[in-house]
């Protein structure tokens, strides 16, 4: 498995909400009075799946952004753990592809650098192949537009090169993909399920 990034990831700072479980995850097997309730949510950054432990008397709304960094939360009381796609509640993978073509959105700088800056990965194999949807004559589509000038939007790069009818919608998939596919060769946005024992 290879990781396409630069420098080591920050740690999540904000999250966003995928489900708010009032009687705890179905993984755990404990009575329902001994459970507590759980928050699955998922990193704004790193894309990391995780659930939290809400604070007394807080419950969390679905699609709300909660912080999760060093210092006083407001509704959060820490993190539980980190947790793969198939931990999800299925409201959490129902609510996924929304909150994340969300936090594309948000954070489009970030997705239209991605566009200009993607480039090969072996002789045969370039990232933006990776995308759900594009193959060669799409890739090249887009590194000849690019050649022109840098995209300044994802709106642009949907208005030049037509046939990436929706951008943020093909990131989010890819995101999934990524998530779901624990053992995936390529990860463009993604860390790996598991931290390496330090």
């Amino acid at each position: 498995m290879t990781q396409i990034r630069g420098k080591p990831p920050e740690k999540e700072e904000y999250a966003w909400v995928l489900d708010y479980l009032p009687y705890g995850s179905n993984e755990d097997k404990r009575p329902s009075y001994q459970k507590k309730p759980v928050v699955q949510a998922i990193g704004e950054r790193n894309f990391v799946l995780m659930e939290l432990i809400p604070k007394e008397g807080k419950s969390p709304s679905i699609q709300s952004r909660v912080y999760i960094g060093e210092g006083d939360r407001d509704e959060i009381d820490h993190v539980k753990h980190r947790i793969g796609y198939t931990n999800l509640s299925h409201g959490a993978q129902l609510e996924l592809p929304f909150i994340l073509e969300m936090n594309v959105k948000n954070d489009e700088e970030r997705f239209v650098k991605f566009f200009n800056d993607a480039h090969p990965i072996t002789n045969r194999l370039h990232m933006l192949e990776l995308l759900p949807g594009i193959g060669k004559k799409l890739m090249w589509a887009i590194i000849d537009e690019r050649k022109k000038g840098a995209f300044k939007s994802l709106d642009d790069l949907h208005t030049r090169v037509g046939g990436v009818h929706s951008p943020q919608k093909v990131i989010a998939n890819r995101i999934i993909e990524e998530l779901r596919d624990e053992a995936i060769k390529y990860r463009l946005f993604t860390l790996p399920p598991k931290r390496p024992k330090e």
